[in-house]
């Protein structure tokens, strides 16, 4: 039995993982075991995030300046950049438009009962309010001011915090360019350190893989009990209220997932698509069960380069800009929660509103973290920008979970395709890969 699973591959670990996590979490609902849970199961799925989080840092940097220190040609890093930022503003604008097109088509607000509207505005007040006194500090902050956060005043600090994971980006991009622009004999000792680190670093990964599948089962059950709460049928209740607005929404990720980046892999790339998915559907798994695309990132990188054969150059670049910059799911998700809760409200969008959902989104994407519900902060400032009240977030609140699951899918399956695609216009792309055994 041990040397069966042990043959098996990680995906299937994962969901399996997924599956008895699900149904440890209802039994533990039945049986009344709740603090059982809290005591002896919680804390494995918090020690596995806290691992994925504490390599997240470390992968990062070490890789971006492996990455950038072994380019000979200065231009090539422009030209990655350029094509990496016009990607991801390009599949966001995508991605809110699929949104926008399949809410306006399907009009799940008008089915929304009033008496839930009111009792959830109530329950939800408290949490309301914090978040939109957040969106309002967001909303406060100069346009240049993105740009300045970006530059850190003190390392140290920046890399205590997987939220500024930018400004790590930028240290190491600048650590990088200057080895680059160094003669390769002056330091050939520090290039040596960091290929050493970046091997010591992807088998730390690997190790943390090995205990993804038991992570997830205590990260999914613990889900289902705190979702759940005593009753599993006031649960199933608020998911019948809100099931078509569920529904319209999974569609739209859906499409993403399974059409526009399939499309587009198959335009611009030699990857076939069965090949893809198996490829990404370990992060995927991660992204899920985590809700963080951060917490999926060392495993994407080390996907899509033993997997697919993007080389190291493109995924310690694109990976680590896409978890920050490129949020498909959640841009779709909230261009399809505003229109919905306007819809619910009785208000009708006009086409000009409707594109200022769209340009609000995308530059919201840039600035939403990486992080579970950082989606739902931005949220806020796109209904205030169509004069949509906040209050309407209680209506999208209580689901945003497993919402934020999905599209958090979404945004590392976006990623995964960016770094396939430039790497294969950059003739980057050993595909099909040569497996060491």
């Amino acid at each position: 039995m041990w040397k069966r699973w042990k043959q098996l591959e990680l995906y299937w670990k994962i969901i399996i993982g997924m599956l008895v996590g699900i149904l440890w979490g209802i039994t533990a609902i039945s049986t009344g075991l709740h603090e059982f849970n809290q005591n002896w199961i919680e804390p494995w799925g918090t020690i596995f995030l806290n691992m994925l989080r504490l390599i997240a840092i470390p992968l990062i940097f070490v890789s971006l300046v492996k990455g950038m220190g072994s380019l000979t040609d200065i231009s090539k890093l422009s030209r990655i950049g350029l094509k990496t930022i016009g990607f991801f503003m390009i599949s966001t604008v995508v991605a809110i438009t699929i949104g926008l097109i399949i809410v306006n088509i399907a009009k799940p607000g008008h089915a929304f009962p009033e008496s839930t509207r009111a009792e959830m505005q109530e329950q939800y007040s408290q949490d309301i309010m914090v978040r939109q006194q957040v969106a309002e500090e967001v909303g406060e902050i100069g346009p240049l001011q993105m740009v300045v956060d970006i530059v850190p005043e003190n390392l140290v600090e920046a890399a205590s915090d997987n939220e500024n994971i930018l400004q790590v980006i930028f240290f190491a991009l600048l650590f990088g360019l200057a080895l680059a622009l160094i003669p390769q004999d002056k330091v050939k000792t520090v290039q040596s350190i960091f290929d050493g680190l970046n091997e010591v670093v992807l088998k730390i990964v690997m190790l943390i893989m090995k205990f993804a599948p038991y992570g997830v089962v205590a990260l999914m059950g613990t889900l289902v009990v705190e979702f759940a709460g005593d009753d599993v049928s006031e649960t199933l209740g608020l998911f019948a209220s809100l099931g078509f607005y569920i529904l319209v929404t999974f569609l739209g990720f859906l499409v993403m997932i399974f059409l526009v980046y399939p499309v587009v892999m198959m335009l611009l790339t030699p990857i076939r698509y069965k090949d893809f998915y198996k490829a990404i559907s370990p992060p995927q798994m991660i992204a899920f069960s985590t809700s963080s695309s951060a917490a999926a990132l060392p495993i994407s990188m080390e996907q899509v380069e033993v997997e697919l054969g993007v080389s190291k150059t493109i995924s310690s670049f694109v990976l680590p800009i896409g978890t920050t910059i490129n949020m498909d799911g959640t841009s779709l998700y909230q261009a399809v929660a505003a229109v919905f809760i306007a819809q619910a409200f009785g208000f009708d969008l006009t086409v000009a509103q409707q594109l200022t959902i769209v340009v609000t989104a995308v530059l919201a994407s840039i600035g939403t973290p990486g992080v579970p519900g950082g989606g739902v902060v931005m949220l806020v400032i796109i209904l205030s920008s169509v004069g949509l009240p906040a209050e309407g977030l209680a209506m999208v609140l209580a689901l945003d979970r497993p919402l934020d699951m999905m599209r958090t899918v979404v945004n590392v399956t976006g990623n995964c395709a960016a770094a396939s695609i430039i790497a294969h216009s950059e003739k980057e792309l050993n595909y099909p890969p040569v497996k060491q055994k």
